[in-house]
């Protein structure tokens, strides 16, 4: 039996295998409005089988885009949109889908890779103020975030209640919290962006204090049955930045609090990182906080063979595999996955007949619970 097609239980959640579907950016909403290319995007991915798909970074606020084109759910417009795209989703899939909910901080009122992924300043068109732990830019030639007060964080934490909201009103099934990549929680944990001097700054501790109110913030808004989780950057690549002792520190934290997982990435807070690739190379990470928290670990990075894969879960590594772009080359990974491991896989009653005659009885029916 392939482990990689072993069931998963995060929290009341069960994934039928350990393949998940990163959150990734289509930088293709209006004025924060999922459209036709989110139904096109999604649908076509729900009938992969993998066991899990997580909507790309969703913006709790208008100013916590990373771009004017960013996925939101911060208003009664948002959320019927993706009231719309769902349920056509759901109807010909029965794979659980969470949402990432996030806010960009500095790195906000940026333009589509596409187009250079360079800040928008304040007043240019489709650009705005951003704001961040401490008026300190991403980059040196960026203009500075304006550094949240009292207020700024009450409200930012009370947007990010509001989508949690309004994501259990939509039925999703989970919540993963982003603190990674360099976005504003994350902002928070790394002293590279966090030169506060009050209880949020400073202090390993007093650094973990806004993602853990966040996280709790969200955790009592969201039905207690369904799983909240974060993702976090393990380390900054940076020397004096934010680091894997920080990881285990803010992941056993979170455990006490309730989270399901922990979603392991790496880097993103300061344009100095010097990051070391090569396959699987974020895996340590995820084998680390899973080895000394206890937690089921997701892990993520130039992960793109189905036999890599299924070591990273068999040797104990991580509890589940995250596919980015991976998944967006090959949207039928799970399926070639499965016939070169010797598994199954749901997959729609529709394209049976694809079946290569060598992989005999390798799809099988989906069943569609109660969500």
């Amino acid at each position: 039996m392939s482990r990689l097609f072993e069931p998963l239980q995060l929290g009341g959640l069960r994934l039928a295998n350990r393949i998940v579907i990163a959150p990734m950016c289509q930088y293709s909403a209006t004025d924060g409005a999922a459209g036709d290319w989110h139904l096109i995007h999604l649908g076509h991915l729900a009938l992969s089988g993998a066991g899990l798909m997580i909507l790309e970074a969703t913006a709790v606020s208008p100013e916590g885009r990373i771009s004017p084109a960013d996925l939101g759910l911060y208003d009664d417009a948002t959320e019927a949109a993706l009231a719309r795209v769902l349920p056509a989703v759901r109807a010909n899939s029965p794979m659980p889908i969470a949402v990432q909910l996030s806010h960009a901080g500095r790195k906000a009122s940026s333009r589509a890779p596409w187009d250079g992924g360079a800040q928008i300043p304040p007043g240019a068109p489709g650009g705005w103020k951003t704001e961040a732990p401490s008026a300190v830019p991403h980059s040196s030639d960026e203009d500075a975030p304006r550094a949240l007060d009292r207020a700024g964080l009450d409200r930012v934490r009370g947007d990010f209640v509001r989508a949690a909201e309004r994501a259990a009103r939509l039925g999703l099934d989970g919540i993963e919290i982003h603190g990674a990549h360099g976005y504003l929680l994350h902002q928070f944990l790394s002293p590279l962006a966090n030169h506060r001097t009050d209880e949020y700054g400073g202090s390993l501790e007093n650094r973990l204090r806004f993602p853990i109110e966040v996280f709790d913030a969200v955790r009592a808004a969201f039905p207690a049955e369904r799983p909240v989780w974060m993702r976090i950057s393990a380390t900054d690549w940076v020397p004096g930045g934010w680091d894997v002792e920080g990881t285990v520190a803010l992941s056993r934290a979170l455990k006490e609090r309730g989270c399901a997982a922990i979603h392991v990435t790496s880097g993103g807070v300061s344009p100095q990182q010097a990051i070391k690739l090569g396959p699987g190379y974020q895996v340590p990470f995820a084998q680390r906080v899973k080895a000394e928290v206890g937690l089921p670990t997701i892990a993520v990075g130039l992960i793109t063979e189905a036999e890599q894969a299924e070591a990273i879960i068999a040797n104990g590594e991580a509890d589940a595999v995250s596919l980015a772009r991976a998944m967006l080359y090959d949207p039928r990974w799970p399926w070639h996955a499965a016939a070169r491991l010797g598994a199954r896989v749901v997959a729609p009653k529709q394209y049976w007949r694809s079946q290569p005659r060598e992989y005999k009885d390798l799809f099988e029916a989906a069943s569609f619970g109660q969500r």
